[in-house]
């Protein structure tokens, strides 16, 4: 990352590695749409934005916690950071709130993971593991943050600057199922543009005109 460009949302990763033409969208052309899965996600956050802190079980935690990594260019707000262990041996555990169930992909453990890379370079410590908490079924599922993991997590964030300095949006790749759940399918327009016409048959419907 150059030093004068402007820091990425951590959303931004997650954005791109479920789709780069989304993350265009939103983090270049800066447009953006509800759906009924973004409203759920919004519900499912609303006590974790409030921010606050609390204690049990010995654990304390500490909701709505800004968040910075300059050697990737990265801001954002963690949902929940839990500190685990005592005295010197305490350390942060991110955890991340996210509606519906553990998915196929990696974008939310890309995204969990570049929370916990801004945790280690902001607290100095390393930060092995997280969770993340799915609405839809009311469990955490813990992540470790191996190498394959973090070398994921910092070849998105590269590959998301590069894009966004590119000021390009990506073509589309229409899949059915991905792009249904997606809340900006109106203003992308997958379906269509992903087959545009060919100019000939442009050229002729001209000529007839």
């Amino acid at each position: 990352m150059d030093e004068d460009e402007e820091p990425l949302p951590l959303s931004a990763l997650q954005h791109y590695l479920f789709c780069p033409r989304q993350c265009a969208l939103i983090h270049v052309e800066r447009q953006w749409a509800e759906n009924r899965f973004t409203a759920e996600g919004l519900l499912l956050h609303e006590r974790v934005d409030q921010g606050g802190k609390s204690t049990r079980d010995g654990i304390r935690t500490v909701r709505s916690v800004p968040l910075r990594c300059r050697r990737l260019g990265l801001t954002g707000v963690a949902d929940a950071v839990e500190l685990h262990g005592k005295g010197k041996d305490r350390r942060p555990y991110p955890v991340e709130y996210k509606r519906g169930r553990p998915k196929a992909h990696r974008a939310d453990e890309v995204q969990l993971c570049a929370q916990a890379l801004c945790l280690e370079e902001m607290f100095g410590g390393e930060v092995p593991e997280g969770a993340l908490f799915y609405g839809e079924n009311r469990r955490r599922t813990v992540i470790r943050f191996d190498a394959e993991l973090r070398a994921l997590t910092e070849r998105i964030a590269e590959a998301a600057h590069a894009m966004v300095r590119s000021e390009i949006t990506p073509p589309p790749d229409y899949s059915p199922r991905k792009c249904s759940q997606c809340s900006l399918i109106d203003l992308c327009q997958p379906r269509r543009l992903s087959r545009p016409p060919k100019v000939a048959n442009w050229l002729r419907c001209q000529l007839r005109d």
